[in-house]
């Protein structure tokens, strides 16, 4: 049985843990390797290497930094099926999410190597008579990222491009249900020919996470995952004086207007909702139609719903893969069954699903509830499946009023053809990534990721301009330079 191994210094290393759990392939049940879950002293390890890199790395020249990410870049593309796969079999997740993923992270490294441009300094000259006052950017020494297991390649690449390009060095824990996209990754990333202890790959689980968060030398943080773990992240980090942004939990909400065109809208919520089975942060998971949009829309969701072949990721015309774990199934049944028990009709129920040649798996079948009160549970709990609720409101006004009561405020949609009513949308929802007749409202690379209210802890985000403020520190200098000390020639 393979077991999974750390990247430190520039070496692949065995973890020095004294427990290990298993990664196990959601579609079969088959067990794939044995990862380490007590990482202490490979944090340690990590860090003093990270720490003694990051002296040279922080002065090379930021032009030169980015020539390692255009080396990755091209080893991604070489290699992008291959980890693909590997993501499907640990994931559980289609192809085609598979390589949308990777493609996003790709997005990321690329946009990275502008680094020499986005991150200048300002300069004003004169700011009193003979005196120039000028702001650079430094970066802040060793970081990490703790991510989670639905996006296993692109998350990762959310942060790390962005962390080296600036002159940090970066330790990246990925979760313990998927750690073998990254371990392919750091394979490129050796090839890549990245100084050893520049980024340094560190598996495990709790204890790994409480050594990063406690450790002196690491200053910054950057976490996806859960609402109450992105608290905990938040709170002890920032409690050990480190700079944190943590990326939480969601309970998104798409507005259909009697207005919409359903067609379209149905195959687009189906996809938010159930694609990567529900298991992402924008996924759709309360459909609040407007007026008569209601029955209209409930029909529509089902029939493209059920329509969804479900199976094993790795074949291409499967639609729809595997939850993560029996555990995740479990849950998410026992949460459905609760919805119907609180007044909600299952016009489409998912449970029990059998799955001819993967009886092993872990598997939902497409989920929509109708007559979900909108402050009822379901409605306010992340349920993180492909679990689709349908509550009505009167008016656009009343649907935007349910968003906002919401406790989260990852991101929201709208389907209308009135320009009115999708700017009014737009200015008064309470979220920080909203679509006008998008299912998925994913910003792109250059773009930071938003999140408001409960789905995120921290002043910065994620990816672009918000990346390159999180990773440096501004350096204000204020300089006077006399005549009477300058040499005459």
């Amino acid at each position: 049985m393979e077991r999974v191994r750390n990247y430190i210094n520039g070496k692949w290393t065995d973890s020095k843990s004294d427990a290990w759990g298993e990664v196990v392939n959601p579609a079969t049940g088959e067990l794939l390797a044995e990862v380490p879950l007590n990482g202490g002293q490979d944090v340690q390890d990590a860090v003093e290497a990270a720490h003694a890199a990051f002296q040279t790395w922080k002065s090379t020249p930021p032009g030169d930094r980015i020539q390692v990410l255009f080396r990755l870049k091209n080893l991604l593309e070489e290699h992008f099926e291959e980890i693909a796969r590997t993501l499907v079999m640990e994931n559980g997740k289609t192809l085609a999410d598979a390589r949308g993923e990777i493609r996003r992270g790709i997005e990321n490294v690329e946009v990275a190597c502008g680094i020499p441009t986005m991150m200048q300094g300002t300069t004003l000259e004169n700011i009193s008579r003979g005196i120039d006052e000028l702001m650079i950017r430094q970066p802040v020494g060793v970081v990490a990222a703790i991510t989670p297991f639905n996006f296993p390649a692109m998350i990762p690449l959310w942060f790390l491009p962005y962390a080296i390009a600036c002159g940090n060095a970066m330790i990246v824990k990925p979760s313990e249900r998927v750690p073998l996209t990254m371990q392919r990754f750091f394979d490129l990333v050796e090839e890549a020919g990245l100084p050893p202890g520049v980024l340094s790959l560190v598996n495990g689980g709790k204890q790994t996470v409480d050594a990063l968060l406690e450790h002196p030398q690491v200053r910054g943080i950057s976490f996806v995952g859960s609402t109450p773990i992105a608290r905990y992240i938040y709170a002890t980090a920032a409690a050990n004086g480190k700079r944190v942004q943590c990326q939480a939990g969601a309970k998104n909400h798409v507005v259909i207007l009697p207005d919409a065109d359903i067609d379209m809208t149905s195959r687009i919520v189906s996809d938010s909702a159930f694609g990567c089975a529900g298991q992402r942060c924008l996924a759709v998971s309360v459909a609040v139609t407007v007026g008569e949009a209601h029955n209209r829309f409930r029909d529509a969701i089902v029939e493209t719903a059920r329509s969804l072949r479900v199976g094993n990721g790795l074949d291409e015309n499967v639609q729809m893969g595997p939850v993560i774990t029996p555990i995740s199934r479990d849950r998410i049944e026992e949460t459905i069954g609760r919805g119907v028990s609180a007044g909600g009709v299952a016009v489409l129920d998912g449970r029990n699903a059998v799955i001819e040649g993967f009886e092993g798996g872990s598997f939902v079948n497409p989920t929509v509830l109708d007559n979900m009160a909108p402050d009822g549970e379901l409605s306010t709990t992340e349920i993180f499946g492909p679990v689709l609720s349908l509550t009505n409101a009167a008016t656009v006004e009343e649907a935007i009023r349910i968003i906002n009561a919401s406790p989260y405020g990852n991101a929201s949609s709208i389907f209308t053809t009135s320009g009115i009513a999708a700017r009014q949308f737009r200015n008064e929802v309470t979220t920080g990534n909203v679509g006008i007749n998008i299912g998925v409202a994913a910003p792109m690379a250059y773009f930071p990721f938003s999140g408001w209210k409960d789905s995120f802890f921290g002043v910065l985000h994620g990816q672009a301009w918000d990346a390159i403020d999180f990773y440096t520190d501004k350096k204000v200098v204020v300089e006077r330079w006399p005549p009477e000390w300058s040499r005459k020639f």
